[in-house]
């Protein structure tokens, strides 16, 4: 089974410099390990929204949008796309992921299973 893992930061508490060589080495060891484990199958962290576009749909009329979004004070900033023998497992994974981030970041994990196309 596939699972999506949004990670999504709350841009008004989020640090501001960029992660320091600790963090990275730390996210970069879980990342080895899902890797080793067969389990991580992509991942990315997203651009800044000041640089994104939205593209809406309503009443058959497009409308696009390119940011910054003020109004946004929750991002996605990245996602990780697993594989796993069970949601449990894709749970496991991302609370680990979710760990290897100090005390100064406020970050919550969404993880959706990926229908598998017919």
């Amino acid at each position: 089974m596939r699972y999506m893992m949004l990670i999504r930061v709350d841009r008004s508490t989020a640090p501001s410099e960029v992660p320091d060589d600790a963090l990275m080495e730390d996210i970069g060891k879980v990342i080895e390990d899902m890797t080793k484990a067969g389990a991580l199958l992509d991942t990315a962290g997203l651009r800044p929204i000041t640089e994104a576009t939205r593209i809406s749909l309503s009443g058959g009329k497009q409308t696009v949008l390119d940011g910054p979004f003020t109004e946004s004070k929750e991002v996605i900033g990245g996602y990780c796309l697993l594989q796993a023998k069970s949601k449990e497992e894709a749970v496991e994974w991302s609370s680990r992921f979710l760990g290897a981030h100090g005390p100064e970041w406020e970050i919550d994990l969404e993880i959706r299973q990926l229908d598998d196309p017919a």
